[in-house]
């Protein structure tokens, strides 16, 4: 195969985004083939900016089994990532799923097993695992640098949508169509990186989740989630979409010092000798450990993002290059996303892996009374994604 045939599931605001950067010849070894909507509307309208060539589907498993396509991108709501995903495996194709990978984590699981018994490419668009810090951050804390991990702060309030994004699709911000609100649509990139960089997943969380504190919605707008780790680690992670202006700064500290990530900055407070090591050996009554303040060079810019996670997705179906975010691997930031949810509802303590029966009866319980925005009272709107991560 000397080129991969992509085609496009769910033409919104990043399902047209993929569609035009594939289009446009920016992703070596890949082509726009084929795209896919349920409603008529949005297929032609972009089909019109993506010219006439590229076929058109109104159902998911058409495309599928057209024989049009290598690969598949699928950007719908987020309920539907597993079940296209496992349709689109059997079908012999390659997938790469936006985030979330879902919206519970038994879904998820078996999308996974999917992947697993097939011999296909399977990826996800943690296009964040692109940036330089985040990247910076994780070969520090990997290599030992920082020592045994003690502590994180994550402070991720600058998520800012205001009524008119929420008001933009009848599907946002409820249980029955997106299946929760910031933890499940801006944070999924955020509760990846988590992992990712730390090196290990919490073993329980208690959480605090606010619903509709801020905007007119039913899901929840404001989080505050408190994690214990296996090896003793704590860390408190904090989201909001109403804070203006927002905040984010992500601080990791351990046995050597302290990193902290904010205003596009990695500073290192490094400990001369690390803190257990100078504890057990210092006598003076008010004694610190000296500390080097330390910036740490990163390369500019916010990395590839979307189109460096398909140019790799491309790559590893063409030449076997390693995933940087295998699909598998959306699993972990989800059952972090789950637990919060379901400790808040619980108003108790979770423990990982997640209860997936209990938390699907609260889910259900929810999506049972959602109140959907009405088509009549909503202007869909498919808008550029720039400035959005």
């Amino acid at each position: 195969m000397a080129t991969v045939r992509f085609g496009v599931v769910g033409l919104g605001n990043m399902g047209l985004s993929h569609a035009q950067y594939l289009i446009n010849g920016e992703i070596k070894g890949a082509h726009l083939t084929a795209i896919c909507d349920q409603a008529p509307e949005q297929l032609d309208r972009a089909a019109g900016a993506l010219g006439a060539e590229v076929k058109r589907f109104l159902r998911a498993e058409e495309l599928f089994a057209s024989g049009a396509v290598d690969a598949v991108l699928i950007a719908t709501p987020h309920y539907d990532h597993p079940t296209l995903a496992i349709k689109a495996l059997e079908q012999g194709l390659h997938v790469l799923v936006e985030k979330p990978a879902g919206v519970y984590t038994k879904q998820v699981r078996l999308m996974n097993e999917a992947a697993a018994a097939s011999d296909r490419k399977f990826g996800i668009m943690y296009n964040q695992r692109t940036n330089p810090m985040y990247i910076k951050l994780r070969e520090l804390i990997a290599s030992g640098e920082l020592g045994e991990i003690k502590r994180f702060n994550w402070i991720i309030t600058d998520w800012y949508r205001s009524q008119a994004y929420y008001d933009s699709g009848t599907w946002r911000a409820t249980w029955a169509l997106e299946g929760g609100g910031v933890l499940i649509n801006q944070c999924p990139h955020n509760l990846d990186l988590l992992p990712w960089t730390l090196g290990m997943m919490p073993e329980r969380i208690r959480a605090f989740c606010h619903y509709g504190k801020h905007r007119d919605i039913e899901v929840e707008d404001d989080v505050t989630a408190y994690m214990e780790f296996a090896n003793g680690a704590t860390g408190v992670f904090i989201t909001s979409v109403a804070d203006s202006p927002g905040t984010n700064r992500y601080e990791v500290t351990g046995d050597r010092g302290k990193i902290v990530i904010e205003h596009g900055k990695m500073t290192f407070w490094r400990n001369r000798v690390p803190e257990s090591e100078f504890n057990r050996t210092n006598g003076k009554v008010f004694g610190r450990p000296e500390v080097w303040v330390c910036d740490i060079p990163v390369p500019e810019g916010i990395g590839s993002q979307h189109r460096g996670i398909t140019q790799n997705f491309v790559n590893a179906i063409l030449h076997d290059e390693p995933l940087i975010a295998p699909g598998e691997e959306g699993i972990n930031g989800l059952t972090i996303s789950n637990a919060i949810h379901l400790s808040s509802w619980l108003d108790d303590w979770v423990k990982l892996p997640v209860d997936e029966e209990l938390f699907l009866q609260h889910l259900q319980e929810r999506i049972a009374t959602s109140r959907t925005r009405k088509k009549a009272s909503v202007r869909q709107q498919t808008v550029s994604i720039d400035g959005s991560f």
